[in-house]
């Protein structure tokens, strides 16, 4: 029996639920660095909500406070994020075949790491609208966390901020152990992962490439060698292939 429109969007309503709370607690400690660098909540909230990265959002705010141009915030944010060009890509191979270019666009604009885990975890073709829904409450908790983060200023202690931000990483390690668990290929893809991951974070040279460059790297690099030495099939729920696209 195929899912309404309307009830797979609160599905990935409720899917984001989680996401949403580990997000407020994250950006709301992100508004104090943005208070910092001159935001005031409105242009906090809006700047979050069309962003949408902890990493490239911290180091815009950081150069902003330093006085630093705008072409160098723009290339910082270009590399650091370029790993969600990585997950648009391979979340639209997973979409159903007539899905047009714009829903492909507007679910690739709505990628995060939290959002991209449950989103390529969805069974069969992933709908559009269970995207949305995940993004919907998980944007908007993130936009309004770094506002309530630059309202309360500098109050918190820095402790506290900083344990805010572990729950994130909690979470995004469920939802990846949550797949593992269901496909050993999967299992064996984010071990050897996790291992080259560390060791090029030791390894010298390697060490001092950005973070977010090379992971994009590493992504790279393991999803060629498993989509070659390990080739999964896809397994297709007709019920969900048959539900509204639109």
């Amino acid at each position: 029996m195929s899912q309404s429109g309307q009830n797979i969007f609160l599905q990935g309503v409720r899917d984001g639920i989680p996401i949403a709370a580990c997000y407020f607690a994250v950006s709301f400690s992100m508004g104090i660095v943005a208070r910092n660098a001159g935001l005031v909540p409105a242009t906090g909230f809006l700047c979050s909500l069309f962003t949408r990265a902890s990493a490239g959002e911290f180091g815009a705010y950081t150069l902003f406070a330093a006085n630093a141009s705008y072409m160098a915030v723009i290339v910082m944010c270009v590399v650091v994020n370029l790993r969600y060009l990585l997950m648009s890509a391979t979340i639209t191979q997973k979409l159903p075949p007539d899905i047009g270019l714009f829903q492909k666009i507007l679910v690739g604009c709505c990628m995060t790491d939290e959002v991209y885990g449950i989103s390529i975890a969805y069974k069969g073709c992933l709908q559009p609208k269970y995207t949305y829904g995940a993004m919907s409450v998980a944007g908007v908790m993130w936009a309004a966390g770094t506002a309530s983060g630059i309202a309360a200023g500098n109050s918190l202690p820095a402790d506290i901020v900083s344990a805010l931000g572990v729950a994130l990483y909690g979470m995004f390690i469920s939802i990846v152990v949550t797949a593992a668990r269901k496909h050993w290929k999967l299992t064996v893809a984010v071990t050897v992962a996790c291992l080259l991951s560390w060791i090029c974070s030791v390894c010298p040279v390697v060490r001092n490439i950005d973070n977010g460059t090379r992971t994009m790297i590493l992504t790279v690099i393991v999803s060629l060698l498993f989509a070659w030495l390990l080739p999964a099939s896809v397994e297709v729920d007709d019920s969900k292939v048959t539900g509204e696209h639109d």
